[in-house]
């Protein structure tokens, strides 16, 4: 069926389209349509253990999809495993203007200059409380706001802790974002060390008042040089935080011949695949494999999946490849891993 409405959907800007695929799983979500597309979608399970938590498969939705969490439980009838909402910024904020959103149909790509757009944390947090649907891990991705200064970056970083630690499985510190002037230089040593010490210090305290863990995860940008990732990965470590996210979208248009090839943003689908396995694989030698891995970009069916688990992933997730090969992805996956 998706083979006949992705036509339509690709006549329309990309941004356009998106608004429109969500408004229909937010409805889906609060209708009977939920339980039909769980029935046609419904994905084998899987169970894997990873940051304290189970997840009843491997593959999840990366962040950037539903950014303000408006339809992670229609988005869960589609077999994922976990949901990963965001980016989300402490106050409400635009984004970068429009278009902002580039489709490369014949490299199975996208080219995004979003910057973080979306309604901020309050609103979010509004949207997460309730019931959820059986099995599924909520993670909650999140980001400075574009005019908080670097240096007081982890102010709004320590905020959306406290907001969000009562209401996500898992959280996610995004430095990586090529979008938002600056932030990649959080992933600099001691900038990092910074931001992870204060962070660190803010999930201890929210452990003991929620009596629960609070997983934190960093997700790092595919760009990094061999020595700023290793880096990276030493503070990333000596913190104490749970895993890693490789990769972020990236700036490289290695072997890209398409005209929009020349917008600015970050591209992710299928050219980032070697990228961010070449990074899962680095970083799983690195470590030993002793810090969890999250790997992402690029995944477009079962192959790639299974090549980032077998380099070192935990767990997956897909954003593009939902785009280009519709809402039965998550079950193809994982029927051929």
């Amino acid at each position: 069926m998706y083979e006949i409405i992705r036509p339509l959907l690709f006549r329309l800007d990309p941004e356009r389209a998106h608004t429109l695929t969500l408004r229909a799983l937010q409805f889906a979500q609060v209708s009977p349509i939920s339980a039909i597309l769980h029935r046609i979608y419904g994905a084998p399970t899987k169970p894997v253990l990873v940051f304290g938590l189970e997840f009843p498969n491997p593959v999840g939705l990366a962040a950037g999809y539903d950014k303000d969490g408006q339809a992670w439980r229609g988005l869960a009838s589609l077999g994922f495993g976990h949901v990963e909402i965001g980016t989300v910024t402490l106050r409400p904020q635009p984004g970068n203007p429009k278009p902002r959103l580039f489709r490369l149909r014949a490299e199975e790509a996208l080219i995004n200059r979003m910057g973080f757009p979306g309604r901020g944390a309050q609103y979010v947090a509004d949207r997460l409380g309730g019931p959820r649907p059986p099995g599924l891990v909520l993670g909650v991705n999140m980001g400075k706001n574009k005019d908080t200064p670097l240096e007081d970056a982890a102010g709004d970083y320590q905020e959306l802790l406290r907001i969000f630690a009562p209401l996500g499985d898992y959280l996610v510190i995004n430095v990586s974002s090529p979008n938002t002037v600056g932030l990649r230089r959080l992933q600099a040593r001691n900038a990092l060390e910074e931001l992870l010490q204060v962070l660190s210090e803010e999930r201890g305290l929210q452990e003991t008042r929620l009596k629960k863990s609070v997983p934190l995860l960093v997700k790092l940008s595919p760009d990094l040089q061999p020595d700023e990732l290793e880096d990276a990965l030493a503070v990333i470590d000596s913190k104490g935080m749970d895993g890693v996210i490789a990769t972020n979208t990236t700036l490289s248009r290695d072997g890209i011949g398409a005209t929009l090839a020349g917008e600015s943003g970050g591209m992710s689908g299928r050219p980032l695949f070697k990228q961010s396995y070449s990074m899962v694989a680095q970083i799983s030698l690195l470590t030993k494999g002793r810090l969890p891995v999250v790997g992402v970009g690029g995944i477009m069916g079962p192959a790639e999946a299974r090549a980032m688990l077998e380099a070192g992933a935990s767990l997956v997730q897909v954003y593009t490849g939902l785009v280009y090969k519709g809402p039965g992805l998550v079950k193809q996956i994982l029927s051929g891993l």
